[in-house]
């Protein structure tokens, strides 16, 4: 039987969002359930996954030449949704203690994967990134511009469909390339 205030993840984890621990996150969890995740609530012409998204991101942050640790937050920003769900922006905002929560558990991903997310440089690198991302996926997918001025943008982001597996299984190579612990060095 699961704990009430838990979530059963995909590895056959009991998780409990509102008290999460480090040990408890499994990135075959956070990629598997962002792969299956679609990005603007399915608001967009096909599915793009969160997963897809954060891979974009990512690769934007190699071409821009950053750092492995703003690649490895970019690939990560949207972990908490893994366990939490995604909820559009105007929703999060009416929401301050979902926003507690989400962040809560964010700062335990980050940790989880040595990313401080006190560092203010890496937090604003990627949401410079995140926002342009962003940007042009609603220009391809939903046919709108969201800001006035088209962001700065680096790469060439591919917003087709991939399959689920596919994308989940580039997610966790590209995890595994930018995560190094003294294990693996």
């Amino acid at each position: 039987m699961i704990p009430e205030n838990c979530i059963y993840t995909y590895s056959g984890v009991s998780f409990s969002p509102l008290s999460p621990r480090k040990e408890d996150i499994s990135p075959v969890d956070i990629a598997h359930a962002l792969s299956y995740m679609c990005r603007a609530n399915g608001h967009f012409t096909g599915f793009y996954s969160v997963a897809q998204h954060c891979l974009a991101c990512e690769n934007e942050a190699r071409l821009r030449g950053y750092s492995r640790e703003i690649q490895l937050a970019c690939l990560l920003h949207d972990g908490s949704e893994a366990f939490i769900s995604d909820i559009t922006r105007p929703v999060k905002r009416g929401l301050p203690e979902y926003r507690e929560i989400e962040q809560r558990l964010q700062r335990v991903i980050y940790s989880r994967f040595g990313i401080s997310a006190d560092d203010e440089a890496v937090m604003k690198a990627v949401s410079e990134i995140d926002d342009a991302m962003l940007y042009y996926e609603f220009l391809e997918l939903g046919g709108l511009a969201l800001f006035e001025k088209a962001p700065y943008i680096v790469s060439k982001p591919d917003f087709g469909f991939v399959p689920f597996e596919t994308t989940e299984k580039a997610y966790l190579e590209a995890l595994n390339r930018l995560y190094i612990t003294e294990e693996t060095k």
